[in-house]
């Protein structure tokens, strides 16, 4: 699904892995709520109200310390929304790519409680820096077409 209301993230290495940003809405300028759907061979899910708060750290900040570092880092950095209903694990590997591991868990602490994960991998530099600005505008209410690249075609990260 790619429309300016949405951001889809595909993995470069099996395209049928991927993430969706849709359904963007706000009650206050306080916060942000957002649908997430993962989906992947055999899986598809999706929380229909991921809450960002103003106070939380910003994805799109996270994602834009990322692409930063298109050098590569040691370790794994990572990400998530207050309520832990969103994350974001973030390795480097050779040759100049990112793995991020998106992981859907609501209602973490309720009997019964689920979570899936995916994991996509993208380019360090452009890839990363177009995510970044994508996301940064779909938070916003907006959104800002990161123009022609191989990587990128309207909102949809590849």
């Amino acid at each position: 699904m790619t429309s300016p209301e949405s951001v889809t993230v595909r993995c470069q290495d099996n395209t049928s892995v991927g993430v969706t940003f849709s359904d963007r809405f706000s009650f206050d300028a306080d916060s942000v709520h957002y649908a997430v759907e993962l989906r992947a061979p055999g899986l598809a899910a999706r929380v229909d109200e991921v809450v960002g708060w103003i106070w939380d750290s910003d994805l799109a900040l996270f994602l834009d310390e990322l692409a930063t570092d298109y050098r590569g880092w040691e370790g794994e950095r990572s990400w998530r929304t207050n309520d832990g209903d969103l994350a974001v694990a973030a390795v480097f590997r050779s040759g100049g790519h990112v793995g991020l591991a998106w992981t859907l868990r609501p209602w973490a602490a309720a009997d019964g409680g689920w979570g899936a994960s995916v994991t996509t991998w993208l380019e360090a530099g452009e890839q990363m820096t177009a995510l970044a600005a994508d996301i940064r505008h779909f938070l916003a209410g907006g959104y800002r077409s990161t123009g022609p690249s191989a990587a990128v075609s309207q909102s949809s990260v590849v």
